[in-house]
C-alpha cells in the first residue's frame, strides 16, 4: 500500500496548526525544507510538530550534507525522534538553494554518501572518525535511538545507485512523467538486483508534483513554479543530460546556465518563461481530481511505495499564508484522490 506526504515549508505560527490539519486529512508525511535563507529553520518547528500531532510522520524534505555538520544534524534528528516517540525520517540531498544563497556549490554524490554513513553511525551512538578526531554522541547509548530512516532524495543515475546501496529510503525528484519514473525505478532495481540487495530492504518513492484542482488550466498555472523547480534538479551544474527524454534535455540544458536561483521556489522566477503548458502538464499531474487519480495510479503501480506531493499555492506571500493556502489545496486530492490509491 503506497503512503503519501506532503511537503511544507516550515513557518513559525503556522507548522504546528497546520501539522494537525494535515494528520487529519490522512497524509502519513509532512517533510520540511532545509534551506536556511528561503525558509525558518524546520528542527525547532518540527519539534511543535511532535508536539501537536499523534500519528503523522515528519522530518526534513531535505536537508544536506553542506550546511549543517554530521553531527550536528544527528543531534537534532536524536533529540527530535525522542520527543517524538520514534515518528522521524530524515530526507537528504546533496544541497541546492541552501548551498547557491550562500555562495557555494552542492555536494558531490561522494560527499553525499560520507555524510549518510557518519550519519547513521552517529544515531546508532557508535564512533566516527573524522580526521584526526573520534567523535560520538555521548548522551545516547548504542542501540537506545529508535531508528531514523535515511531517505534519500535521488535526481540522477549515480544517486540514485548510491542511495540504493546506503539509504533506508529513496525518493525520486524526477518530475511526474511516467517514462521519468520508469526510467528512475528501473535504474534503481537493477543496481539493487546487482549488489544482491532485496527490493523489501528499502522503499522506494517519489517527489511528485501535483496540483488537484477542478480548473485545468487553474492547476497548471499553479504547477508551473514547481515543474520548473523540478526541471531545475535534472539540469544542474555538470549533471548528466544523456539519459533525459527530449521533452526534458532542452529544458535542463537551459536550466544549467538560466537558472534564477535568486527566486527559486518563487512564482516570478525568469526561467519560467520557458515552461509552458503542454510541458507543466507532461512534467507534472495538474487538473480534476480524475485525472490526478488516472496519472498518479500508474505511477503508484509503477512501484512506488510512497508520495510526496509538491503542491501549488495560490497565495503567492506572506511566507506563513502561502503555506496555509498550499495545505488547503490538497484538501481536494486527499478528500478525493488519495483515498481510492490507498
Amino acid at each position: 500500500m503506497a503512503e503519501f506526504g506532503i511537503v511544507m515549508e516550515p513557518s513559525p505560527g503556522y507548522t504546528a496548526r497546520l501539522a494537525t490539519e494535515i494528520e487529519a486529512l490522512g497524509f502519513d508525511f509532512l517533510l520540511c525544507p532545509d534551506t536556511q535563507c528561503l525558509s525558518p529553520d524546520p528542527y525547532g518547528q518540527l519539534n511543535l510538530v511532535a508536539a501537536a500531532t499523534k500519528r503523522l510522520r515528519f522530518g526534513t524534505g531535505v536537508t544536506n550534507p553542506y550546511t549543517r555538520d554530521s553531527s550536528v544534524t544527528a543531534g537534532a534528528l536524536a533529540s527530535l525522534q525522542l520527543e517524538s516517540g520514534g515518528r522521524v525520517i530524515s530526507g537528504i540531498g546533496r544541497g541546492d538553494s541552501s548551498a547557491a544563497h550562500i555562495g557555494k556549490r552542492q555536494a558531490t554524490t561522494a560527499e553525499l554518501r560520507r555524510f549518510l554513513e557518519e550519519l547513521r553511525s552517529y544515531l546508532r551512538g557508535e564512533e566516527v572518525t573524522r580526521g584526526a578526531a573520534v567523535s560520538r554522541l555521548r548522551w545516547i547509548e548504542p542501540g537506545e535511538l529508535p531508528v531514523v530512516a535515511l531517505d534519500v532524495a535521488c535526481s540522477g543515475p549515480a544517486t540514485i545507485r548510491m542511495a540504493v546501496e546506503v539509504a533506508d529510503r529513496i525518493s525520486f525528484a524526477v518530475g511526474s512523467a511516467p517514462e521519468r519514473l520508469k526510467w528512475a525505478m528501473d535504474t534503481a532495481t537493477a543496481h539493487l538486483a546487482k549488489i544482491n540487495r532485496s527490493r523489501d530492504s528499502i522503499r522506494i518513492g517519489a517527489y511528485i508534483n501535483l496540483v488537484c484542482d477542478p480548473d485545468e488550466q487553474r492547476a497548471i498555472r499553479l504547477g508551473r513554479m514547481i515543474a520548473g523547480m523540478v526541471a531545475h534538479f535534472a539540469g544542474m551544474k555538470h549533471s548528466p543530460l544523456e539519459h533525459l527524454p527530449p521533452q526534458l534535455r532542452a529544458i535542463a540544458e537551459h536550466m544549467q546556465s538560466g537558472y534564477d536561483m535568486a527566486r527559486h521556489a518563487q512564482n516570478e522566477g525568469s526561467h519560467l518563461a520557458v515552461i509552458d503548458d503542454a510541458f507543466v502538464d507532461w512534467f507534472s499531474i495538474c487538473g480534476p481530481p480524475e485525472k490526478c487519480y488516472s496519472r498518479l495510479s500508474a505511477l503508484v503501480g509503477l512501484g512506488l511505495d510512497h508520495v510526496y506531493l509538491l503542491g501549488g499555492s495560490p497565495v503567492p506571500t506572506p511566507h506563513g499564508a502561502r503555506q496555509e493556502a498550499m495545505v488547503n489545496q490538497s484538501r481536494l486530492f486527499a478528500r478525493e484522490v488519495m483515498p481510492r490509491l490507498r
